[in-house]
């Protein structure tokens, strides 16, 4: 692609410090600072030895083993999660059929939902008292579950597989669907055979996908947090889990702090590997439209094998959110007929205490919250992926796009604290202010919509807006008439994904939410925290209502979403 054909932004020549300005200082004021104010305060209450901590990190055998197993899960997830999403990455990349959109919208559900909804959905689907075993275990007459599956390695590498397949399936599904079709024919002309194109052809072409997504998949992984502590058991602790125990239960805040920096560490260098990578995917060898690329299922063995990938996609990725569904309808005593009664419960106070906050009130939270966090979040995403969009990167746009990324890789209980510590003193006072979470929430949902919005405002041919230059339209016109036009629906992808990720962000909202002010997810802890039928059902309930919301979200993006753009 030659430099005359490469789509430029709309300010591409306003300077990329003014576009930076807004979205560096959000990131300066509510994240760097308060990720420097809390690693200052550790460091100072170990009377100025600031290399203590982190030769405590070397030299204690339990660290080193945190660290050793939290990359071992996260290299074995992401294998697992390339092994099972490159065969639907290949069917969503290649074939066009019937509910398509559909079944995208459903594997993406599991990407945004919260953590604790989906352990809920594991405990209903292969808990104790989960469907699976209470069918083998009427079948097979037994007394104890047969499947021994929570508090397990194998339930922490299933639930990361079941988190990250529809980013393998995205990325690289959207980057084989803009492959031109004439390269694999080409060789197959000159006498490769299929697998002889594949291993030769359409590999190399791919490996810049795979490896990006691979490496967002291994960030997410090595970042894990809920998985672990509620799917795997006392045995098992990453570095976000021992983050969280010296923090919370030892209060050892030095090595909570040094293992974060670490983190961060870790998560700044893939990163800066992954931007690089999406640039390329993003400038692919010989693009293709989607018509020419993918074709229909013809042919009776390409139908069986596209059945088989579609069924075993919708019951690995469904059947727990399934079965979190049944659970909610079902009675508090086994055997039960379906009822509402969980339903109904939500709204009411049984104790009649002043002090209890009914779920409902918290619905409402969090869909004020989520509004707030679109508004946010578009309001800086805006201006940065314009910055990125450049034809010609600046050297401030190449470090800053990797920055962008790490409050995904950042410890939540770590930027929890550091806003509880920082942001207690004017003019930032705002430990007791509830636009604490929708600010937290702003910086989860950020680096999304800004992979949402830099290919659509990257595929804005520049002749557009030359033509309309020429009849004299002022640069604001422009922008007002041919660019917000154009990427309106990557607009709309970019608010519902912001808006699903905050309903459904638990981390950072656990630490920083007023009593008052619960979110869904924190309400859902909190029920599954105490003992009785009552309480697990209403989980239950609360979970399926946050699973329908999501779902419903994610069907507008794939209803809204521009084909050929966008990273996710």
């Amino acid at each position: 692609m030659t430099n005359k054909m490469k789509p430029s932004s709309p300010y591409s020549k306003v300077p990329s410090y003014l576009l930076w300005l807004l979205p560096g200082a959000f990131l300066g004021m509510f994240f760097f600072f308060p990720l420097t104010r809390i690693t200052q305060l550790s460091f100072a209450r170990i009377e100025g030895k600031a290399l203590a901590g982190l030769w405590e990190v070397f030299k204690s055998p339990t660290i080193s083993r945190v660290v050793s197993f939290t990359f071992k899960q996260a290299f074995l997830s992401t294998i697992l999660t390339l092994a099972v999403g490159l065969p639907g990455a290949y069917l969503f990349g290649k074939f066009q059929f019937r509910g398509k959109k559909i079944l995208r919208a459903l594997t993406g559900v599991p990407f945004v939902m919260p953590t604790l909804v989906v352990a809920a959905g594991f405990y209903a689907f292969l808990g104790p008292n989960g469907w699976v075993n209470e069918v083998l275990m009427q079948i097979l007459k037994l007394e104890t579950p047969p499947i021994q599956f929570v508090n397990s390695f194998a339930a922490i590498l299933t639930a990361h597989v079941f988190y990250n397949t529809t980013i393998v399936l995205r990325v690289v599904g959207d980057y084989w669907s803009r492959l031109d079709p004439q390269l694999e024919q080409a060789a197959r002309v000159l006498g490769a055979n299929r697998w002889k194109t594949l291993w030769e052809i359409t590999l190399p072409l791919l490996l810049p996908a795979i490896a990006a997504s691979s490496l967002l998949v291994f960030i997410f992984d090595f970042t894990s947090f809920g998985v672990v502590l509620v799917l795997g058991g006392p045995l098992f602790a990453t570095l976000e889990v021992e983050i969280y125990y010296q923090t919370i239960s030892l209060f050892n805040l030095p090595l909570a702090a040094t293992l974060s920096l670490l983190q961060i560490v870790f998560t700044l260098i893939l990163t800066i590997l992954y931007t690089r990578l999406t640039r390329r995917i993003n400038q692919p060898v010989q693009l293709s439209s989607r018509e020419k690329s993918q074709r229909p299922l013809t042919s009776p063995r390409s139908r069986i094998l596209a059945g088989i990938m579609i069924v075993f996609l919708l019951v690995f990725l469904i059947s727990p959110l399934a079965s979190l569904g049944l659970k909610s309808f079902s009675g508090s005593d086994p055997g039960s007929p379906p009822t509402l009664s969980f339903y109904r419960a939500l709204g009411e106070n049984p104790r009649e205490s002043l002090f209890y906050v009914p779920p409902t009130t918290a619905l409402g939270v969090s869909l004020g919250y989520g509004l707030i966090t679109v508004i946010l979040a578009l309001g800086l995403g805006l201006p940065a992926a314009w910055a990125l969009a450049k034809r010609n990167l600046t050297l401030l746009d190449k470090i800053l796009d990797p920055v962008l990324m790490l409050p995904l890789g950042t410890s939540a209980v770590t930027l929890g604290l550091g806003f509880l510590v920082a942001l207690d003193t004017p003019p930032l006072n705002l430990r007791t202010s509830p636009l604490l979470v929708p600010i937290a929430h702003t910086l989860v949902a950020f680096p999304f919509v800004v992979r949402s919005l830099t290919p659509a405002l990257a595929s804005i041919q520049p002749k557009l807006r030359q033509a309309a230059a020429v009849l004299g339209a002022s640069p604001r016109r422009i922008t007002r008439e041919i660019d917000l036009p154009l990427i309106g629906r990557a607009l709309l992808v970019a608010a519902t994904f912001a808006f699903t990720i905050s309903i459904g962000e638990f981390g950072a909202s656990s630490l920083i939410t007023r009593p008052e002010y619960p979110t869904v997810p924190v309400v859902i802890y909190r029920l599954l925290s105490r003992p009785g039928a009552l309480n697990y059902g209403q989980a239950m309930a609360l979970s399926t209502i946050l699973m329908v919301t999501t779902l419903g979200g994610m069907l507008l993006m794939e209803y809204f979403r521009v084909g050929d753009v966008g990273e996710f």
